[in-house]
């Protein structure tokens, strides 16, 4: 099993709009699981899973291509698509 982490903050004035833009995207990809940080509120966690590494890693450029839809999202980022960072774990 691998996971694609994905992490970023969303402006405070801007966290409406996000939660209801993400909720869309959560039905559609029933694989991605979304965390808010309970000591920072607006610091966000996206877990992707993926069976193979080659499915996390289509997963990861999927995710933080500028033509991906998920891209949209960045508009909401302090400091933009910069400030998204990917990381793929495996088990062990």
């Amino acid at each position: 099993m691998f996971k694609c982490f994905v992490e970023y903050r969303i402006a405070s004035e801007h966290c409406s709009a996000y939660t209801q833009w993400m909720k869309a995207r959560l039905v559609d990809n029933p694989h991605v699981h979304l965390y808010e940080g309970t000591e920072q509120p607006g610091l966000y966690v996206e877990v992707w899973e993926a069976a193979t590494e080659g499915a996390a890693e289509q997963m990861k450029k999927e995710r933080c291509d500028e033509r991906s839809a998920w891209h949209e999202m960045t508009c909401w980022v302090p400091g933009g698509p910069s400030k998204v960072h990917a990381w793929i774990f495996r088990a062990v």
